[in-house]
């Protein structure tokens, strides 16, 4: 049936609500710090077909808009009312994307008939597995990250399944938690039924379902709208994160994004291979997978924050996702880390997008700051303790339109911090300072913005910890229009001691009672040149702590004395500044982008060219082949610039295949 706008628009606002009124319940009843101050949640309502058509703006993860769970529910044979369902299993329909996060699902049903669906999610804190939190980039194996349940009903009829219930506690490291937080994701879905109910009485069945697929199809022709009205192009970006594996290579994410009419494909060939540690990707090679999906969300909605958001925003995407990359990895490679990679997908969508609209978007996002996790003993009461103790995250990349967001912000923003009382309350540490990173935005006429550091002391002995996400301590956020990357994420134990220790990307280890740890995030890259920046900004910037003096001078072309601008001699030094980037050819031949200098260095060797003649070795090779070719590629050639390491390259894979003949017999030279 036909529905009128008016109508529609007053079902729209409902079917938010309902979802808003599901995360408040969540919000508000959960046991673990991870959901009730973190809000690493979701809430929603997705058609029988499992497509998201309402989700929260105000509370939770914005990651899982377009997530459609029609896999899942197709899983279970029969859904009768009462029943609630639920999986954390990444490979089982891939819905749930590691092992942490724990999606539930429960039908709504009147006079008999399906209706929709009322979901989410919460990550766990812990699920048992390897090391506490259950994530670690050392992991090689889904088995090793926790329990993982398939798709089964954990309510049946209104009656609890208790049997697997007690699966699960037994398997996890704080069972009380856990089942906290699940019996507050069934109050949430009994929320979202009711609401339902609600709007079916205000409404009359017949408007909520055709209204129901009419919000799809507006969210769709709004995003088409979006895309149709940008540039039709091809449009490539490539980004890396430090590691492949436990001080291993980079690894690298490309995206060939090519827009069309109202369409986009976005093709990831070119995406390293599926590795040995657990920052895979598991798509399930579905191409409008949530994951992939976010990032072009965030877009869109940067593009016209007027967009309603649910899964039809999605559907003008294609996506192509070659087989046992990191991109779309196979069974049972470890995903538990997935949060980095797709942080970097995010990262990689923007780095497209911008230069489809490089006057609408903006430079990219601080990362590489991980969430940390305790596992400690209380002194006090002897108990266990497995907490989060909050994301150190960044701020947004500086854009056309201002500044970037100090401490939190772009596709960060939904993490919520922890405050230094509740986490000085419930685990046994001691925070010395917990703020802004002095120095870390990019340089811009808009300003990266800057990092969360954060310096906490152990109470305990054998207390360890787990810094999920560490990463860009080598490649940096990257700057746009001649703004500047920002600065490099740190991890360090006990500072300024003898006993002082760079950590780098390590993401668990164990410490004692009296070490400190300072650990900080990645600063936001920057918007257009710096000398171009309104010096009553830079006066604030200096005043703030954010930016030295003498980075002042050096960046911005601004001379303080005595705490003041001197006009006369900023004027003479921009002017300077200004004369010799016009006749520097580094200056003047300067990138869209600015990506840091190690990215510029490992970039001379690993050219675009170099990358695509390994991507066809990779791509002819057996998946369980793939990452060790890459490995023995990169060591041979090491860090020598040449015109073209081509030659160099093949030279190397002909005498791998005459070292390993089993491998020239599986190779796919077609």
């Amino acid at each position: 049936m036909a529905i009128d706008k008016v109508t529609l628009e007053i079902l729209k606002n409902h079917c938010r609500a309902a979802a808003e009124s599901m995360a408040y319940t969540l919000h508000r009843t959960a046991h673990s710090t991870f959901v009730k101050e973190t809000e690493d949640f979701t809430t929603g309502l997705t058609t029988p077909d499992g497509e998201t058509f309402a989700a929260p703006v105000e509370l939770g993860v914005t990651w899982f808009v377009g997530l459609n769970y029609k896999t899942v529910i197709e899983m279970i044979d029969v859904y009768e009312e009462g029943d609630i369902c639920m999986t954390n299993d990444p490979y089982s329909g891939h819905v749930a994307t590691h092992s942490p996060d724990m999606h539930c699902w429960k039908p709504v049903f009147h006079n008999g008939e399906l209706i929709c669906f009322v979901v989410g999610h919460i990550h766990n804190t812990d699920v048992g597995g390897a090391v506490p939190a259950s994530i670690s980039r050392t992991l090689s194996e889904v088995h090793q990250e926790g329990i993982r349940i398939p798709p089964a009903k954990v309510v049946k009829k209104g009656k609890i399944n208790q049997e697997l219930i007690d699966i699960m506690l037994a398997n996890v490291r704080m069972p009380e938690q856990n089942w906290g937080d699940l019996k507050a994701q069934f109050a949430s879905l009994n929320t979202g039924e009711r609401r339902v109910h609600e709007m079916i009485q205000k409404f009359g069945v017949d408007v909520f379902k055709a209204g129901i697929l009419d919000l799809l199809d507006y969210a769709e022709a709004q995003a088409r709208t979006i895309v149709k009205n940008l540039p039709d192009g091809e449009y490539f970006f490539a980004d890396y994160m430090d590691e492949d594996s436990e001080d291993g290579f980079p690894c690298r994410l490309a995206l060939n994004l090519i827009i069309k009419n109202d369409t986009m494909m976005l093709d990831f060939t070119g995406s390293d291979p599926q590795i040995e540690s657990s920052i895979n990707i598991p798509t399930g090679g579905q191409e409008r997978h949530a994951l992939l999906m976010v990032g072009v969300i965030y877009v869109l909605y940067a593009l016209d924050n007027k967009l309603f958001l649910n899964a039809g925003v999605c559907r003008m995407a294609n996506s192509i996702l070659p087989e046992g990359t990191v991109i779309n990895p196979h069974f049972p490679a470890a995903v538990g880390l997935r949060t980095l990679s797709v942080q970097r997908l995010m990262g990689l969508v923007f780095g497209a997008f911008v230069q489809a609209a490089p006057d609408r978007l903006p430079a990219c996002p601080a990362s590489g700051g991980p969430i940390m996790n305790v596992n400690t003993i209380d002194n006090k009461s002897g108990r266990r303790v497995v907490a989060s103790v909050g994301p150190i995250i960044g701020g947004a990349g500086g854009s056309p339109f201002g500044d970037g967001t100090e401490g939190s912000g772009a596709n960060s923003s939904f993490l919520k911090n922890t405050p230094v009382e509740i986490n000085e309350v419930e685990v046994p540490i001691k925070i010395h300072r917990y703020g802004l990173a002095p120095g870390s935005g990019g340089a811009g006429q808009h300003r990266g913005g800057t990092a969360i550091e954060m310096w906490f002391e152990a109470l305990a002995p054998n207390t360890k910890i787990t810094a999920r996400n560490m990463d860009r301590t080598r490649f940096t956020s990257w700057g746009v229009q001649g703004g500047g990357a920002g600065s490099l994420s740190y991890f360090l134990l006990n500072p300024g001691t003898d006993k002082e220790r760079d950590l780098g990307n390590l993401d668990f280890l164990t410490i004692g009672p009296g070490d400190v740890i300072h650990v900080a995030s990645g600063g936001a890259g920057g918007w257009g040149d710096p000398l171009k920046r309104n010096l009553a900004l830079v006066q604030q910037d200096v005043n703030r702590g954010f930016v030295s003096k003498k980075s002042a001078e050096q960046l911005y072309g601004v001379v303080f004395i005595d705490g003041f601008i001197d006009q006369n001699k900023t004027n003479l030094l921009r002017q300077v500044l200004l004369d010799k980037s016009s006749t520097d050819k580094s200056s003047t031949d300067k990138s869209f982008f600015d990506y840091g200098k190690s990215r510029t260095e490992f970039e001379l060797v690993w050219t675009r060219e170099n990358y695509d003649l390994l991507t066809q070795i990779l791509a002819a090779a057996p998946v369980h082949w793939r990452f060790f070719i890459k490995h023995r590629l990169f060591s041979g050639i090491g860090n020598e610039v040449r015109t073209s390491n081509k030659e160099k390259i093949n030279i190397l894979f002909d005498e791998m295949l005459e070292e390993f003949p089993q491998l020239k017999e599986s190779m796919n030279f077609n």
